[in-house]
């Protein structure tokens, strides 16, 4: 890797990544990250997507300059991750799939002591970890040890752990694993806080929804490769097709007209289903040729339309259709990547 100054990040991106590649158990052992390209735009939230052992893990881990890739180069915040790792340090923030808050300090405690090993003095450090407190509504519990905390509360407690230090940019990786869905809503409104007050942040995940509410752009990785990217409209069209669905005026034509577009031949290989619930006629379409096809052939036929819409693939099928695996939900920890054995 080179020497870099912030004014030689390109096109204004918090973190750039080029030809990253890192071993474990030698040559040939497994290759976690395999020539990786990324960037991450100031101020936006990235998605990392993959299958367990795709390598998001250990990005993470060399972006933060917990461990030092084998070849290529990466530069966050204006940093070079290998050569200016103490300067980098203080401008990132990171917190994992399990909060690393000390169980027998108090939430004060906690972030106080990370203050001052920032180098903050006594006073801004107490002051810096009121704040939070306050912030991640931990206040009424600052003065309690934090191994008494909920799930949730030490989640919330990491989360401002890892923003003492007031990060140019955060790594997210898995942060809402295991946690119920009221709490997962509040970190994700956090999240957003932050990212409006300017924060970077590089997010892994295997919750899409948790994808879709928080990413400008996603990044999906498999086997230590880059397979695709771009904005969540852009991979949903990536990976085709769209689903036509026609609510006839007439519910009693429901299955009439999914009948008569079977026999027009123009649904392809595919059929016209009936969804009875919402009381639309679904047909898969391939090309805007074929979606206005079947609507002209629709009012040629008589049949008057009451509501027509088309729909890309989910989150999830785009997933499983780029890495031929389900998104998950928590990850066990037996189950976690294999990089974090081999650390």
């Amino acid at each position: 890797m080179t020497r870099s100054d912030k004014n030689s990040i390109p096109g204004g991106s918090a973190v750039t990544v080029r030809g990253l590649v890192k071993h474990y158990g030698g040559p040939q052992g497994t290759r976690a990250l395999d020539g990786v390209d990324l960037d991450v735009r100031e101020g936006t939230v990235l998605g990392v997507l993959g299958p367990n052992g795709a390598g998001k893990t250990t990005l993470v881990r060399v972006l933060s300059t917990l461990i030092q890739p084998d070849a290529g180069s990466a530069f966050v915040a204006g940093y070079d991750v290998l050569t200016q790792p103490r300067q980098l340090r203080r401008k990132i923030g990171l917190t994992g799939q399990y909060a690393s808050v000390d169980e027998k300090l108090s939430g004060f405690e906690n972030l106080y002591m990370i203050g001052r090993l920032l180098d903050l003095s006594r006073a801004g450090a107490k002051k810096r970890a009121n704040d939070l407190l306050e912030r991640f509504s931990l206040t009424d519990a600052a003065k309690r040890t934090a191994g008494t905390y909920s799930g949730g509360m030490r989640r919330r407690l990491d989360l401002a752990a890892s923003m003492i230090g007031q990060p140019a940019v955060l790594y997210l990786d898995e942060p809402t694993t295991g946690l119920d869905p009221r709490t997962r809503n509040e970190v994700w409104t956090e999240v957003k806080r932050m990212v409006g007050e300017g924060v970077t942040v590089l997010l892994t995940t295997q919750y899409m929804e948790e994808a879709e509410q928080l990413a400008s752009e996603l990044t999906v990785i498999d086997r230590g490769r880059i397979i695709a990217e771009g904005g969540i409209s852009e991979l949903k069209a990536k990976v085709g097709g769209r689903t036509l669905r026609i609510r006839p005026a007439d519910p009693l034509q429901l299955r009439t007209m999914a009948a008569d577009l079977d026999a027009s031949g123009l649904t392809g290989l595919a059929t016209a289903t009936v969804d009875a619930e919402t009381g639309t006629v679904i047909v898969p379409v391939q090309s805007d040729e074929q979606l206005t096809a079947i609507v002209g052939h629709l009012a040629a036929a008589g049949f008057a339309l009451a509501d027509i819409a088309t729909e890309l693939p989910s989150l999830d099928e785009v997933f499983l259709s780029l890495t031929g695996q389900k998104a998950s939900a928590p990850q066990d920890a037996p189950a976690r990547e294999l990089e974090e054995a081999a650390v």
